[in-house]
């Protein structure tokens, strides 16, 4: 076990099962707790049927849903999570989130801190951003307004990004994803089975620093009069690591050390397509 600053994992990101408990539109709710803190961004899918990714956090909003695994713009839920709670979150009677007898899985994570950066006047980046970051967990959550020309932007931690997921919020785009496996010159998208592909003008060839991260020109990430959500990660030591490996095709697999038990992985082949995340 490496050392670590974080004495209890689960105080800041925590995996929680429940059961749907409403049919759609009956009006019905469920408070799911269990969490262990007020949940900041929260991931839920079903398990037991073909629904999409939901995905809600404090900075957008409750009600404010996205779907990783396709490119819609963001939604309003008005019966899907309605508030986050001090031990979980509320759900309404949206089947996608809270059907009758279906079983889901949410995955939970806890931000600190809320910040607001004037670029033109903090000096800190050249796009305004505002957010909520969690510099003991290496997470933080940034919203901003698209310019369609480079830029940096400040993204709340005092650690470099290892990974970054931006999903334009007010019209249909893909998700863009950076991480450190690949490099700046290279992106993903969260929502397709694509490989890696290169542009400048998404990470603008440029790595992320310790107070912000770049962006080209690509509507992907910086559309004109666009507005993003970038849900950003840095390595803990003993927390949390995000690295690359190569795959041997052996049925006992590849050893990836991380030096913890981690609580949630999350794979994507990057050198051909049609492999899922």
């Amino acid at each position: 076990m490496a050392y670590t600053t974080i004495d209890k994992p689960t105080d800041y990101f925590n995996t929680k099962l429940y059961t749907g408990n409403a049919v759609d539109g009956s009006g019905t709710t469920q408070s799911v707790t269990g969490v262990g803190f007020q949940p900041d961004w929260v991931w839920i899918k079903s398990r037991s049927a073909t629904k999409s990714h939901y995905l809600f956090d404090v900075v957008r909003g409750a009600t404010k849903q996205l779907n990783s695994n396709n490119a819609n713009d963001e939604n309003t839920g008005s019966t899907s999570l309605t508030a986050f709670g001090s031990d979980g979150f509320t759900l309404g009677s949206e089947p996608e989130v809270n059907e009758q007898n279906a079983t889901f899985a949410s995955w939970n994570w806890k931000c600190e801190t809320s910040f607001t950066n004037d670029a033109s006047s903090t000096g800190i980046g050249s796009i305004d951003s505002s957010g909520s970051v969690s510099n003991t967990a290496g997470f933080s959550i940034v919203i901003r307004t698209g310019t369609a020309s480079a830029g940096t932007i400040k993204h709340g931690l005092s650690t470099t990004p290892k990974m970054i997921i931006t999903k334009m919020r007010n019209a249909s785009e893909n998700w863009g994803v950076y991480h450190v496996g690949i490099g700046n010159t290279k992106y993903l998208k969260l929502d397709v089975t694509d490989a890696e592909d290169s542009s400048s003008g998404v990470w603008n060839n440029t790595t992320p620093t310790t107070s912000v991260f770049s962006v080209g020109n690509s509507a992907l990430v910086n559309g004109s009069g666009k507005t993003y959500v970038d849900y950003i990660f840095s390595d803990v030591k003993g927390y949390s690591k995000f690295s690359s490996f190569v795959g041997n095709g052996s049925s006992d697999g590849t050893y990836v050390h991380l030096g913890f038990k981690p609580a949630f992985v999350m794979v994507k082949q990057i050198n051909a397509s049609g492999e899922g995340w």
